[in-house]
């Protein structure tokens, strides 16, 4: 077998013959004259040298963002598909939307005690009616739209640890736009309620409401 430049006159030096390297590998700098042209040979030598060779060996995980290896090197047997839990370093981790059984529960929780009381007010008097009325208004103002707006959790996302949050600042939209939110709610109302049944398919887990203003839900 032909010598390569800077390798030891060893029969096994040669490439696709790893047996022919140091144990360990070479130290740092790489063998007496450098490496031969084209970089190591397939398999290459234990473990590379500190810094590692230009540019990633074949099977390097897909994707791995410039900048090189994390200190200590890959995990034994390499990142499984889809790189390490929560993404690479420098990668945003995946936003998790609340599902569509999620929102409708926690809507409920929110809406229940409201029709209840409509419900009992009609069922005895107008003048009752009409005074349940205002302390549902009350109720749900301070409920959705106060704590709603503030901490991002009316009691019903509270109970099933929801959070509602502005997709571009990741914060609570306060009680203004929780309220104005409410409202664009009768868009989801049109065309037999299709917008309440938006979040079932839709990427973002959102209403029409939401995609106005640009709202999302979360788990908290």
């Amino acid at each position: 077998m032909t010598d390569y430049p800077g390798y030891p006159n060893n029969p096994g030096a040669g490439p696709g013959d790893p047996a022919g390297y140091p144990q360990g590998g070479y130290p740092q700098g790489g063998p007496q004259g450098g490496y031969p042209q084209g970089g190591y040979p397939q398999g290459g030598p234990q473990g590379y040298p500190q810094g590692g060779p230009q540019g990633y060996p074949q099977g390097g995980p897909q994707g791995y963002p410039q900048g090189g290896y994390p200190q200590g090197g890959y995990p034994q047997g390499g990142y499984p598909q889809g790189g390490p839990q929560g993404g690479y370093p420098g990668q945003p981790a995946a936003v998790p939307y609340a599902n569509w059984g999620q929102r409708a529960g926690g809507y409920l929780i929110d809406a229940v005690p409201v029709a209840i009381l409509a419900w009992i007010g009609i069922s005895i008097s107008t003048t009752v009616y009409l005074l349940f009325l205002l302390v549902g208004i009350v109720y749900t103002g301070y409920n959705r739209w106060y704590l709603g707006g503030t901490t991002g959790q009316s009691f019903g996302k509270r109970a099933l640890k929801l959070r509602l949050i502005s997709e571009q600042t990741g914060q609570p939209i306060g009680p203004l736009m929780a309220f104005v939110r409410d409202i664009c709610h009768i868009l989801d109302s049109l065309a037999c309620y299709v917008g309440w049944l938006f979040p079932l398919w839709d990427a973002k887990r959102q209403t029409f409401a939401d995609k106005i203003l640009n709202t999302i839900v979360i788990p908290a």
